[in-house]
């Protein structure tokens, strides 16, 4: 672990953390008291490594500061199949039962800086990942609950892009995923968004190849429904997308 970064990017590192969970479920003043710390236990990780192997120790309760990384699975062939996308403000390890989700390979995609959840579970952290819900301190089982859910609608919501939606249909679903989850942690300026990831990327989260992602972001482009430049994308007709994507958000408050 490393010294927390020190100044104004700590600080809003730390700030989509508090937004993302803010978004699930009202933080109440003493949990935000007791999320103070948590930029103070950090670990910077390098593009490409290693955050979980599949089948292996699940990784510490942690929250992603900064970075892209994603949850995946490799052939035999070196084909790959990317099941989840994991931005700012996502939780790892936080599952107390074992998931199929928790159990698979995760990896680094871009420089990933990771905090430390301590300061939010307290010791029982200590006590491993198959401890039971009465061993934890409780005060964001809610929140993790919730976050749980989120990220089952966000698989379910995968399984039928990459079984019914066209190539086109599936790359507008993905833009506008990832805009919603974009503001939940903060504003998206202009309908514009930060995405860092490669069409290679691309083209093994939606089932592509990469020459088909370029055609479609090319198609998208020249019929003027989004913009590109270098990480940033730009949502330009936010109401035809959602239209082609049949596109709906999650609903952040299921009912129990």
């Amino acid at each position: 672990m490393q010294p927390r970064a020190s100044g104004a990017s700590a600080s809003l590192m730390t700030a989509v953390v508090l937004r993302r969970l803010n978004a699930l479920k009202t933080l109440s003043p003493a949990q935000l008291q007791r999320l103070a710390p948590l930029g103070e236990r950090t670990e910077v990780v390098a593009p490409g490594a290693i955050l979980q192997s599949e089948g292996g120790a699940p990784i510490r309760p942690s929250f992603i500061l900064s970075g892209w990384a994603c949850r995946q699975r490799l052939l035999r062939d070196g084909r790959r199949q990317i099941f989840s996308l994991l931005i700012p403000g996502d939780a790892l390890g936080f599952h107390i039962e074992p998931r199929p989700l928790s159990r698979i390979s995760a990896v680094a995609l871009t420089k990933v800086v990771l905090a430390s959840a301590e300061p939010l579970l307290g010791a029982s952290i200590s006590s491993g990942p198959h401890a039971s819900a009465a061993n934890e301190s409780g005060a964001f089982d809610e929140h993790m609950r919730l976050s749980t859910c989120l990220e089952d609608g966000l698989l379910l919501d995968h399984v039928v892009r990459l079984g019914r939606q066209t190539a086109y249909e599936r790359t507008a679903h993905l833009l506008l995923e990832l805009h919603w989850r974009w503001s939940l942690i903060g504003p998206v300026d202009d309908r514009r968004f930060i995405m860092p990831l490669t069409q290679e990327v691309i083209a093994d989260f939606l089932g592509l190849s990469i020459v088909h992602v370029n055609r479609t972001l090319q198609q998208l482009r020249r019929e003027g429904l989004i913009e590109m430049s270098g990480s940033q994308v730009g949502l330009l007709d936010l109401a035809q997308l959602t239209v082609i994507a049949d596109y709906q958000p999650q609903v952040l408050h299921p009912t129990p």
